[in-house]
């Protein structure tokens, strides 16, 4: 029973150790800002960059644990598709609906649930919920 243990351990490091030659989930480009929404104000977009910027924009924050499979792939297929739907960075070629935007922070599905496990901090109260939806209405037309 040891060796079997033994082998599944070996075998476990020796795949753990070949996942991370798979090239995809590690290239942690930004490129440029190029447009951005009118803010209503700085304080606006502090908060909408606070709340959303990691997945919605050209400006995320890439952690150490984003080099290693297969969380490298799932931060890396979160942030790919966060920017399809909308980027801050690139708001006039890519902008986003303010209702749409209003709908998922109400419902709770942003931030999405394998974000905030791993960022506690970023789960938000109703008032913060509520701050981020009016600065979003007032800057987002």
């Amino acid at each position: 029973m040891k060796k079997i243990i033994l082998y599944l351990a070996i075998a476990a490091v020796v795949v753990f150790g070949l996942i991370q030659l798979v090239p995809f989930g590690h290239d942690h480009t930004n490129p440029p800002t190029v447009s951005e929404p009118k803010w209503a104000s700085p304080e606006a977009r502090a908060l909408v960059k606070e709340h959303c910027f990691q997945c919605h924009s050209n400006e995320t924050a890439w952690p150490w644990y984003s080099n290693i499979a297969p969380a490298s792939w799932l931060i890396a297929m979160d942030v790919k598709e966060g920017r399809q739907q909308f980027n801050f960075s690139d708001w006039q070629a890519n902008p986003g609906e303010v209702d749409e935007m209003v709908q998922e922070i109400q419902s709770g599905g942003m931030p999405p649930l394998q974000y905030w496990i791993f960022h506690p901090n970023s789960k938000m109260n109703d008032q913060q919920k509520q701050q981020l939806i009016q600065a979003l209405e007032q800057s987002i037309q």
